[in-house]
């Protein structure tokens, strides 16, 4: 095939195009920040598994603290009843019943007490221990949050990057002669595609060609397309070569 030099050269802006569509592809679907996102809901999950376990263990220390209160509800009306019974109450035996029930539930009452304030402690324990992981879980949502947002921005910039050059490779492709292009898209998917040949070397693969395939390079019309033996991209010649 025959293309002329500038066309010829012209593939070396799609060849760099190219390069940056694929970069700026592999930085859309996968932002810096997708990792540890991922970390980060795997922790949260973690952290609410334990967060549930710990605010169980809190509900059952307020369901028995409501239980003991309840209990100590129904002891405080029944020394109330007695007490008043016990003003009024004239037969000595009936008055010795209920003073020695007064003296039971006196004794039922300090134990509930007692049993109140345990369970009390262990509340206390419980709301702190219930605090601390909900404290981890908003941080991990922080963090989480600010990563997310950069990952928007991150993919958001780079959809423009890969738009703007999708834009820019359809415009200089325009202006290649379009069996040439048809060429290089060919090979461009094992290759390079297109390469400047500068110094004997080819920059697609960075190997320095034999001095047999310079030779052949020399004898060629310099329209004359030209592949790199070693890689199969085109070779673009120029005065920087090495002819």
């Amino acid at each position: 095939m025959n293309a002329s030099p500038a066309d010829q050269r012209r593939l070396l802006e799609l060849a760099d195009l190219d390069v940056r569509i694929r970069q700026a592809d592999t930085a859309r679907k996968t932002p810096p920040q997708a990792a540890r996102v991922q970390e980060l809901l795997a922790q949260r999950q973690t952290l609410s598994q334990e967060l549930s376990a710990r605010l169980a263990v809190q509900d059952e220390a307020n369901a028995e603290l409501k239980r003991i209160e309840s209990d100590v509800a129904v002891v405080e009306a029944r020394v109330k009843r007695d007490d008043e019974r016990l003003r009024t109450v004239s037969n000595p035996k009936d008055a010795q019943g209920l003073e020695s029930e007064l003296a039971s539930l006196a004794r039922r009452k300090n134990d509930l007490e007692d049993a109140e304030l345990e369970v009390m402690e262990r509340l206390e324990v419980a709301g702190a221990a219930v605090a601390e992981q909900e404290a981890l879980i908003a941080e991990t949502n922080a963090e989480g949050a600010t990563l997310s947002a950069a990952a928007k921005e991150h993919v958001a910039e780079a959809t423009a990057r890969l738009e703007a050059a999708t834009r820019d490779r359809a415009a200089v492709a325009a202006t290649v002669p379009a069996d040439l292009v048809a060429l290089y898209d060919k090979l461009a998917t094992r290759s390079a595609g297109a390469a400047l040949l500068r110094r004997q070397t080819c920059e697609g693969c960075r190997m320095m060609l034999s001095g047999t395939d310079l030779a052949a390079l020399r004898q060629l019309a310099a329209d004359a397309v030209a592949t790199c033996p070693e890689c199969g991209c085109i070779l673009v010649r120029t005065e920087e070569s090495g002819l």
